[in-house]
C-alpha cells in the first residue's frame, strides 16, 4: 500500500484547522465543521451508527447496491481507478471490487489513521489491486494527486455524505469531481426526503450512539485547538428544518460556561447551541438538477421500494 501525502495537507492539519475551528466558535452562532466528527474514535462510532436498525441509510443503500449490482456494473464498466471519497472502513467500495474489477483503488478520508488501518486489511484480500490511500480534507478542495492514473476515474461517494454540504458547497465539490473524472463518472448515494418520525429515530437513536458520536467532536476539537471543552456540559440535539429540507445536529450547553484555548475564549449560556452538522435530503428532481449544474449530462438512478434512498451513476 502506498500512503500519499502532501506538505499542504500537513500544514492544513496543524494550522488551518485550528484557525477554522476558532472562527466557527467565535461566530455569533457557534459552529464546528462536521469533518471534525471523524477523528479515529468518531469514525468507529459512526461505523456503530450504521449498524443501528433505526439508521436506515446504510442498509437501504446496501440493499440497492446488492439488488442492482449487475445494472450498476453494466453502467460503469470494469477496470480503471476507483476513487473512494470519505472511505471510512472501505467496506462499501469493497462490495464492488469483484464486479467492477478496478485496476487500482484510492481511498480518501479525513481520518488518515483510521483509513490506513482499513486499507491495510484490504491489501491481503485483493493483491491484484493497487491500493493507495490519502488523508485529505476535500470539503473545500478536491485535488487528486498526479500519481493517480487519469484514465477512467470512477468516483465513489456513498452514504449521502453530499447532504452535509450547503448547495453551493455541494455544487463546488461535484464540479471538481466532474473536472477530474476524465472518461469515468460518479457513483453517489443520496438520501431522499421522508417523514419526520423516521428521520428523528435515525439521528437520535435510543441507544444514544449518535449522541456519543456528536459529543465526541468536542474531544476532537480539544486536540486541534488545545481547548478545554467538557463533554458532560453539553447534550445532543436534533432539529428538522423543513424550509431547507435537512436534519440539523447541535450540541446544547447544559449550563452557563466558558471554554478557553490559547489566546481566546467563548462564553456559552445555558441552552445555547453549537451547530455541528447538516444532513440535506433531496428529491430525485433536485439531485438531478444539482448534478446537471455540476456538468454531469447523463444519470442512471436506482431506488428502494419506499423511495427512502437513491443510488445514482452520473457521467
Amino acid at each position: 500500500m502506498q500512503t500519499l501525502s502532501t506538505l499542504e495537507v500537513t500544514v492544513t492539519t496543524k494550522k488551518g484547522f485550528a484557525h477554522e475551528i476558532e472562527v466557527g466558535l467565535l461566530a455569533q452562532s457557534a459552529s464546528i465543521s462536521p469533518k471534525f466528527l471523524y477523528d479515529p474514535l468518531g469514525s468507529h462510532l459512526f461505523t456503530a451508527i450504521t449498524l443501528l436498525p433505526e439508521y436506515y441509510p446504510t442498509n437501504t443503500e446496501k440493499n440497492i447496491f446488492s439488488q442492482h449490482q449487475a445494472e450498476i456494473t453494466n453502467a460503469i464498466g470494469v477496470g480503471g481507478t476507483l476513487i473512494d471519497l470519505g472511505a471510512g472502513n472501505c467496506q462499501k467500495a469493497e462490495s464492488f471490487f469483484n464486479s467492477l474489477k478496478p485496476l487500482s483503488y484510492l481511498a480518501i478520508d479525513f481520518s488518515a489513521e483510521y483509513l490506513e488501518e482499513a486499507v491495510k486489511k484490504l491489501e491481503g484480500k485483493y493483491p491484484h489491486i493497487l491500493m493507495q490511500c490519502i488523508g485529505m480534507d476535500f470539503s473545500k478542495q478536491l485535488l487528486i494527486p498526479s500519481a493517480i492514473a487519469t484514465s477512467k476515474r470512477i468516483f465513489f461517494y456513498p452514504g449521502s455524505s453530499i447532504g452535509n454540504f450547503l448547495r453551493p458547497e455541494a455544487l463546488h465539490l461535484l464540479s471538481q469531481i466532474k473536472s477530474q473524472g476524465n472518461a469515468g463518472g460518479l457513483l453517489i448515494g443520496v438520501d431522499l426526503m421522508k417523514e419526520d418520525s423516521v428521520l428523528m429515530a435515525a439521528y437520535d437513536d435510543p441507544l444514544k450512539v449518535t449522541a456519543a458520536f456528536n459529543l465526541n467532536i468536542l474531544r476532537s476539537i480539544n486536540l486541534h485547538l488545545n481547548s478545554d471543552f467538557r463533554v458532560e456540559q453539553f447534550r445532543h440535539r436534533v432539529k428538522i428544518n423543513h424550509a431547507e429540507n435537512r436534519v440539523e445536529l447541535y450540541l446544547e450547553a447544559l449550563e452557563d460556561l466558558t471554554v478557553t484555548w490559547p489566546g481566546n475564549s467563548r462564553e456559552f449560556k445555558k441552552g445555547e447551541l453549537i451547530h455541528t452538522e447538516n444532513s440535506h435530503k433531496y428529491t430525485i428532481e433536485s439531485i438531478q438538477q444539482l448534478l446537471n449544474d455540476a456538468g454531469f449530462e447523463k444519470t442512471q438512478i436506482w431506488t428502494d421500494p419506499k423511495n427512502y434512498f437513491a443510488v445514482i451513476y452520473a457521467q
